[in-house]
């Protein structure tokens, strides 16, 4: 049993050693506690310097869109989802006791009295610490987001081989 401790610690050094500090972030989600907790955690790992990715997909792309972005598509359905889910930083919902729109406001105002940054704030703090934006073309394609209606600062537009590769090098690998 020691013998197997010592080797898998081992292992886990050998690892250590080889790969470079590198988190990878999936934001799936596009609630607003959901993407706090990723720019948290993306801003901390880079402030140790860590190199950080963070791959935005499905709704976690409305994160990463102007505020009041529309779809540009030109069927109806996709054009809903630009309607729908218009997007921006400072207009995400709570996972949870969002109450149409009521939670939320309520989750700022505590987030203001405790001097907590909001998600534009983190997300201008990740940028300047160096942080990698990666929008999912795949994604984009399916939703009808454009790249002209995503904040400056996108770093790539890739897919899900580009996210692969990003991780298989990464230390650290979440998915939010």
């Amino acid at each position: 049993m020691i013998t197997a401790q010592i080797e898998s610690t081992a292992a886990l050094a050998e690892l250590r050693e080889s790969k470079p500090d590198r988190v990878t972030i999936v934001l799936l989600s596009g609630d607003l506690d959901k993407a706090m907790a990723a720019f948290i955690i993306a801003t901390g790992a880079a402030a140790m310097g860590m190199q950080v990715t963070v791959f935005f997909t499905f709704w976690g792309l409305n994160t990463i869109r102007k505020k009041g972005a529309s779809s540009s598509a030109t069927d109806w359905l996709r054009r809903m989802f630009g309607f729908l889910n218009k997007g921006g930083a400072d207009t995400l919902p709570l996972s949870r006791f969002h109450f149409w729109g009521l939670g939320t406001k309520m989750m700022q105002v505590v987030m203001k009295q405790n001097r907590m940054p909001g998600v534009p704030e983190l997300m201008d703090m990740a940028l300047d610490l160096g942080v990698h934006f990666i929008a999912c073309t795949t994604t984009m394609g399916l939703m009808g987001i454009t790249k002209d209606t995503l904040i400056d600062g996108i770093d790539q537009f890739a897919g899900v081989t580009t996210y692969l590769a990003e991780a298989k090098q990464g230390t650290v690998n979440l998915f939010i």
